[in-house]
């Protein structure tokens, strides 16, 4: 009987073949971790956060349940993590972009229909409004961000233009992302949707024309 025993234990503690061959290097360990932020961030965009579990997101990214918690502490953690990947790629897509170039693109019916490669912002403010302030926080940055490169293409010298510039963009951003939300709440096929884009389009590139041409008698030597 002791034998039998003895020898169990012996099987038992003999290391498994091959499993050193299995482990990550910490590079992998952090591209996987890119990429399972980039999933998120896609599959949030489309879904919301509520409409996709950890177990269906690791899968979509080619990785089983258990490993989720080798890179993130609780799924609270990778949608602060997603959206600040999210948010800072907006920005930085708008970057160099012209106010009426953005508006052109962004209140469009491709942006309104590809939900899961477009704006975080437009994608996600709703949900956004009832998370944690950490979420908060990271969309207030990344809105900050965005409102800054489109700035920037509208700038001037003087603290005055800069501040009417400022409420200009805040207006023209708010516009837009409202436009593009109010249209996805409308089904796909609805007239509404296309028309909410058009209106909201030409009322928001007409106003941008407006104020350029304000500024620009403004700084005029014989305004």
């Amino acid at each position: 009987m002791s034998i039998d025993i003895n020898v169990c234990l012996t099987v038992e503690r003999r290391p498994r073949k091959g499993r050193l061959g299995m482990r990550v290097t910490k590079a992998q360990a952090e591209q996987n971790r890119a990429h399972i932020v980039a999933t998120a961030a896609r599959l949030f965009r489309e879904r919301g956060y509520d409409g996709v579990g950890v177990a269906e997101l690791m899968a979509a990214a080619g990785f089983t349940h258990g490993g989720f918690y080798k890179h993130f502490r609780s799924k609270a953690d990778l949608m602060a993590e997603a959206s600040a990947s999210g948010l800072s790629q907006t920005a930085a897509r708008t970057e160099g972009v012209d106010p009426a170039e953005f508006v052109e693109n962004y209140v469009s019916r491709e942006h309104r229909d590809g939900r899961s490669d477009g704006c975080t912002i437009a994608a996600l403010s709703g949900d956004a409004a009832r998370q944690s302030a950490d979420i908060k926080t990271e969309f207030a940055a990344g809105i900050e961000s965005l409102l800054t490169a489109l700035q920037t293409q509208r700038a001037t010298a003087e603290d005055a233009d800069q501040r009417a510039t400022r409420t200009m963009v805040i207006d023209m951003l708010a516009h837009s992302v409202g436009a593009v939300m109010l249209s996805r709440a409308c089904p796909d096929g609805s007239p509404l949707a296309d028309e909410i884009l058009d209106v909201c389009r030409q009322e928001i590139l007409a106003s941008l024309a407006h104020d350029t041409t304000d500024q620009l008698m403004a700084r005029s030597p014989e305004a």
